[in-house]
């Protein structure tokens, strides 16, 4: 009785794990067959059911120790790990959620995005190349940090010319979007969008920032872009590249007097708690765009090559939206915890946008001009 009420415990338990239906009749099974006496030893028959049912219950304690065996879908998936390096905050991370999602829920399963948000697996630049190597799948970022790879991306990062978001959008949805997606796959990336940082906005500690003459020699931290760099040359600063991971420190302790971004991220990295002054410089137009490593992508069925370009897209498109309508908000948030805001007038913006002229043909001679004439051509500029 003892036996039979054993074995009927397993078949319960069994009945919420198919995998162990099979082992538990072949027990069953085995209980059942005749046993063969032979006075002093056990039959080679007995003998041999008993070595398999000790096997079989050897492995289901085994399976009971680790918990329920992994379906078999489950030990098929296909884990893509995407990383960033915005706090978990901000509308890039949470982009990077959208995609997970979307990717999961239409491959079933079959793939797996594991999210490394705010440089959980190093700074941007180290995302970059792990993106690239192969290390992980992919990297949403700031084209800044892409521009030492693809140099053409330089050409979107021009100063002061673009007025309006959708006439940025324009730019990369259109014939120099395709050029980008075509220098990115021959360093090894595949392009899967753009989103938006939106435009850059200069802060300080040690004046208010109205005309081209308050940028004197202010030590304002860029990103490591050549384009960057040579616009707050042009405007009189001393810009310093630094990765962002150093920067609330190094405002902290006066080693830099500013820096610029958008006011989503000079918010959500706190930047307000250690620089005084913010002017709506609108400098730059700041595009982030989702990477991956190209040999990875390729080696996706064409299915899930779809479904991960959908799902990119819907991210991406869900980003600009949450970005533009944020904007002005985290403006009034910078405003409402004690920053002092400057609005620059629109002959203060002509006079910084005629002093940064030269850098557009610094452009043309290190990288192919006719991408910039693209550039340039669909802004009307």
């Amino acid at each position: 009785m003892d036996r039979q009420n054993t074995m009927c415990g397993n078949a319960v338990a069994a009945s919420s794990k198919p995998w162990a239906i099979h082992i538990t009749t072949a027990i069953s099974d085995l209980h059942r067959q005749p046993s063969r006496k032979t006075y002093g030893a056990t039959s080679s028959t007995g003998r041999h059911a008993m070595r398999i049912t000790s096997a079989i219950k050897g492995t289901m304690v085994g399976f009971a120790l680790l918990g329920m065996m992994p379906a078999p879908q489950a030990l098929a998936a296909q884990h893509l790990r995407v990383t960033g390096n915005f706090p978990v905050e901000h509308s890039i991370s949470k982009a990077m959620e959208v995609f997970k999602q979307e990717v999961e829920k239409n491959t079933k399963g079959e793939l797996v995005i594991d999210l490394f948000p705010n440089m959980m697996l190093g700074g941007a630049q180290e995302n970059v190349d792990q993106a690239r190597n192969g290390t992980t799948f992919g990297t949403m970022l700031s084209v800044a940090y892409l521009s030492r790879v693809v140099p053409e991306f330089e050409a979107i990062s021009l100063p002061f010319i673009f007025d309006s978001r959708e006439k940025a959008y324009g730019v990369v949805d259109g014939k120099v979007g395709k050029i980008l997606d075509e220098k990115m796959a021959a360093k090894g990336f595949k392009g899967l969008g753009f989103g938006e940082l939106g435009f850059r906005n200069v802060t300080n500690n040690v004046r208010p920032i109205a005309e081209l003459k308050d940028f004197k020699d202010l030590k304002i931290r860029l990103q490591p872009n050549q384009v960057h760099l040579d616009t707050f040359r042009a405007l009189g600063a001393n810009p310093v590249s630094m990765d962002i991971s150093e920067v609330y420190s190094a405002l902290q302790q006066g080693v830099l007097d500013g820096q610029e971004n958008p006011y989503d991220s000079i918010a959500t990295r706190r930047f307000n708690e250690v620089q005084k002054y913010i002017s709506g410089s609108r400098h730059l137009f700041d595009f982030a765009v989702f990477v991956a490593n190209k040999r990875t992508f390729d080696k996706l069925s064409p299915e899930n090559q779809d479904i991960v370009l959908k799902a990119a897209n819907a991210a991406m498109q869900w980003q600009r939206n949450q970005s533009a309508t944020q904007a002005m908000k985290w403006k009034d948030e910078l405003i409402k915890r004690g920053m002092q805001y400057t609005e620059i007038t629109s002959d203060a913006r002509k006079e910084m946008q005629k002093a940064t002229l030269p850098v557009i043909e610094k452009v043309k001679k290190n990288i192919d001009p006719q991408v910039i004439d693209a550039v340039l051509s669909e802004v009307g500029a």
